[in-house]
């Protein structure tokens, strides 16, 4: 099972590059092979994997995700190839369409159309990482610089959209090599997210896509406390409505029952149930961000 894990640095660690490659240094010594990285508003998730993957040689590193707003695909497309070449090859670029509220509240404005902006970026990131040059003038943006836009050693660039709805997941299809969804469940990605982007990309006569499951998890003995901490850490995820739909199809009282939570066979076990259902990959991201509690999931993910 390929298999990889979400990794958080430490925000009180005296430098927080330093505390990230540190993390990765030793999960990729206990047997992980990839490691994810989420954007907030501080650490620029591009920049930290590219750091990251040329101090630890052979990791994988990716992001899961990087918001298109307020980000122009030029600048994305620089830093994804710099990022590539810095670590060999061993970068994938993930990206999501990004929320409105929390854009509303950082940048005093959130972006309309959301899936036709998506389908430009990607246009503009697909024909630069394949032709290494662009000339586009869409609706969302317009991407047409007088210099080159390659990096030499900064191709290929996987790229894989956090997609869940019929739209965004129809785009990601077409243009991009997979989709990275996070709390989607077995039967959300068995019954709707394969068959739909895998009829896209098959359509647009693109390989068949990698489905990137990204869990929730928590290796743990005392189940009670570890489901409390999950429904704490997911609430957020419960009020957008593309979640709510996700809950709905799953028949589940709670979004915190997505969540892989136990002793490291239950987990295991609950991390297959997304391979069965048709996902190419799982990721696990933790509730618990210690270093106790990140152990234990750096075992099961190079167990896997």
């Amino acid at each position: 099972m390929p298999t990889g894990i979400v990794l958080v640095p430490n925000r009180q660690s005296a430098n927080h590059v330093d505390d990230a490659i540190s993390q990765a240094r030793q999960a990729h010594d206990a047997g992980v092979r990839q490691i994810w990285l989420a954007q907030q508003f501080d650490h620029d998730a591009i920049g930290l994997a590219g750091l990251i993957g040329a101090a630890v040689r052979g990791l994988g590193v990716g992001t899961s995700v990087v918001p298109l707003n307020p980000r122009h695909p030029l600048i994305v497309a620089a830093q994804a190839q710099t990022a590539q070449a810095a670590t060999h090859g061993n970068f994938s670029l993930g990206i999501g369409l990004g929320a409105h509220k929390p854009e509303e509240d950082a940048f005093g404005r959130s972006w309309p159309n959301p899936v036709r902006r998506l389908r430009e970026h990607l246009q503009v990131l697909r024909s630069i990482f394949d032709d290494g040059v662009v000339g586009f003038h869409g609706d969302e943006f317009t991407a047409a610089p007088e210099w080159p836009v390659s990096v030499a050693g900064g191709t290929p660039v996987p790229v894989y959209v956090a997609a869940m709805g019929p739209k965004a997941l129809q785009v990601t299809g077409e243009l991009a090599d997979g989709t990275l969804p996070y709390l989607a469940g077995p039967r959300t990605i068995g019954e709707f997210i394969v068959p739909t982007i895998s009829k896209a990309a098959a359509d647009a006569g693109r390989p068949a896509p990698r489905i990137i499951a990204m869990v929730p998890a928590l290796v743990t003995d005392d189940v009670e406390a570890g489901r409390a901490l999950a429904a704490e850490t997911l609430a957020f995820y419960g009020t957008i409505p593309s979640y709510q739909k996700v809950i709905a199809r799953e028949k589940l009282d709670s979004i915190a029952d997505l969540a892989a939570v136990g002793d490291a066979e239950t987990v295991r076990a609950h991390l297959r149930r997304y391979l069965d259902a048709g996902a190419t990959d799982v990721a696990l991201s933790p509730l618990d961000h210690s270093l106790p509690a990140l152990a234990p999931l750096w075992e099961v993910t190079a167990s896997l």
